[in-house]
Parts: C-alpha cells; structure tokens; sequence
C-alpha cells in the first residue's frame, strides 16, 4: 500500500473520487497559485484503499499538507480520505471560526505579554516572537487589517502579525475574521499600542506537539520557510538548519489551533536549496528564481485526533529536484506508517506526486541528504 498526494492546479477540477475543496484564488499576493491538493491510499492498482488497522484513527482523522485541512469520514463504499487541502481561498463562505490554544500546551517566551505597554512602533523582542528583520516590516511577518490591504508600519487599525522559534507558533489572531476568506492574525495595534487579539492565552507563542525535526546531513545550511498563517500567507517564518545540525520543525496541534472556516489547519513549509541563506530564501520568490514559494519543496506538518502527520509535496511552481535528497524517517523507539522520500526527483512509491507518513507513536525525522 502506498500514500498518494495528487495535485490539481485548478482549483475548480475534482481529483479522483475524493472530494475537491472549492476555493478562489483571494491571497494577499497576487501571483499565488490556486492548488488542491488530495492525500489518499491507494493500492497497486491504483484503487483507493482502507490504511491498515495500526492507523486507528486514519477512518475520521486529517492527514496535513497544506495550511488548510478538510477531514473525511470513510464513505459506505470503503473509500478513506484522509485529507484535502487548499492553498487558496473562498470568497464565497462564511468567516472563519477560531480556537484558542489549548491550555494544556506549553507557552514560550520569557514573560506573558501586557496589553497597552508596548508601542506599535516597538516590537515585542524576548517574549518568544522572533524578529524578521529582512522583510523590511519592523520585524514583523506581516502588517494587515481587515479588509485586506496592507502597511509598511504597524498602525492603528492594523494587525501585526509575527513568527515565533522554530517548533513553536503565534497564539494571535481575532475570532471573528474577514468574511471573504482571507485570514488575519497579530497583535492589534490601538492608540498607538499593540494589545492581543486572543485574550485566551497571555503568551504570544505556544510549542507545537514536539513530533517533528528536521535533520541536516549535508553540507550547506538549509532554510525551511514557514507560511505566515493565520496571516498573509507569505512563506518567512524561518527554522534554518546548519550543515550538521538538527532543528525543531513546528507540528501544529490542530485539535485547538486556529481554524479556517471550521477547518483544521496544520503548518506548511517551502524548503530552499541548500546553502540559500534564511534573507534570500524567506522571502515572497520572483518566477523562476528557485526561492521562496518557487522552492523546490514544499514540507507539511500537523498533529490531529492522537497522530503526526508529515509530508513532502511537490511543488507546482518549480519541477526541479532540489542539491539534497529527504526523507522521513522514525527516530529510535517511535512507529511510522508508511515510507517517504525524495530522492534524485522522485518520491517514494508515488511517481511526482509526494507522499504522507503517519506518526502513530513517537517522533520523526526529516532528514536532508
């Protein structure tokens, strides 16, 4: 049995028997594509398949590959799909719903965050935001307001979003979001201070479930771009991992992480050639330039209902295999149904078209090499 990842580049055209997620293409920047994309068993023969019992909760849970997850319940006639996701989104559905972090999950940072202390001018260094320096936004990830259009500053009216230490995420974003199905998350700046759009938690970053790193055996550093979600999307959330070493990749908790529309979310990332540095790799990519959303891979990573899911997806926009090799791999100790890899530009058992593993106990490893 083999995971198969199938890609439609319309977002209009249904894959397979699964269901196809129906979205516009309504980003904060206008060049990004509009991508479905659908995880399922398949057998040999191609056929849609049940995953073996060891997956126990694979008949309802949602495998991640993309920031937005739709779980399916198996149908009457045995077809299980694990999940779908959209890379754009709906301006034709309702606002987004939104839950807090759970208050079981660990904060990071050195110190709860105070409302009205701290200038929108000022960025909240030291409290586990890391600041962006490249972007040229003040260290911010992204500043947006409601309606969509964006700044250069962090001003009144605006939200002010931020990235977080590899392994963990922003705990900040409104409950109430844009009805044409943007998403929006940051501090909020008013009068001139920045205050929390989630009163839930007093942290601006909590660590994610733990299950993932990512493990560099080559010889160049290698950075992995997380998208700014809730947020613009944009893909420069670093975790850079130095030639030798290994870093925490963030594994969403989706059980109680934000939501759009109802839908759970995981955490996506575009991985860039090695020896690309995190200030020319974390950035919105120009055609053809191998970078950023043009990065040769594209990373997946969500934790749902007693399971990690990872992938690596290809990606649409660059065919190119990358100067490394990955591959998932389970640490010593933990379980991993199903094989995943990229090696010399094909995936594992899937042709080009990814692969999903689920991590039933345990941890696992990403490894470049």
């Amino acid at each position: 049995m083999k995971l198969s990842v199938l890609l439609a580049l319309s977002a209009s055209t249904a894959v397979m028997a699964a269901p196809a997620v129906r979205h516009n293409d309504n980003h904060h920047h206008n060049d990004k594509r509009a991508v479905v994309t659908v995880t399922q068993f398949v057998n040999e023969n191609g056929a849609v398949v049940i995953p073996a019992a060891s997956t126990s909760a694979a008949a309802t849970a949602t495998a991640v590959v993309a920031n937005k997850a739709e779980s399916v319940a198996t149908t009457a006639s045995g077809t299980t799909t694990l999940s779908s996701a959209a890379a754009s989104k709906s301006a034709s559905k309702s606002a987004s719903s939104s839950s807090s972090s759970s208050s079981s999950s660990s904060s990071v940072g050195s110190a709860d965050f105070e409302d009205g202390t701290i200038s929108c001018s000022d960025f909240p260094s030291g409290q586990g935001a890391v600041s962006l320096d490249w972007v040229g936004l003040g260290g911010w990830a992204s500043i947006m307001d409601m309606n969509g259009n964006t700044a250069t500053s962090c001003q009144d009216g605006y939200y002010c979003s931020y990235a977080c230490s590899p392994g963990s995420a922003k705990t900040q974003w409104p409950s109430e979001q844009p009805t044409d199905g943007r998403s929006v998350g940051g501090l909020y700046c008013k009068n001139g201070k920045l205050y929390r759009s989630n009163t839930d938690t007093n942290s601006l970053c909590v660590e994610g479930q733990g299950s993932a790193q990512a493990v560099n055996q080559v010889s160049g550093s290698i950075a992995i771009c997380g998208t700014d979600y809730p947020g613009s999307e944009n893909m420069v959330v670093p975790t850079v991992v130095g030639a030798g070493s290994t870093e925490s990749i963030n594994v969403i908790k989706e059980d109680s992480y934000y939501q759009w529309q109802g839908k759970k979310t995981s955490a996506q990332y575009y991985v860039n050639n090695a020896g690309v540095s995190v200030e020319d790799g974390c950035i919105w990519g120009t055609d053809g330039s191998g970078v950023g959303n043009w990065a040769p891979v594209v990373l997946g990573a969500g934790y749902t209902d007693g399971i990690t899911y990872l992938s690596i997806i290809p990606n649409p926009n660059n065919k190119e295999a990358p100067n490394f090799n990955v591959k998932i791999e389970a640490t010593s100790g933990s379980t991993v149904n199903g094989a995943c890899s990229y090696e010399n530009g094909a995936y594992t058992g899937s042709g080009s078209d990814g692969c999903t593993v689920s991590v039933t106990s345990g941890s696992a490893n990403f490894v470049f090499y």
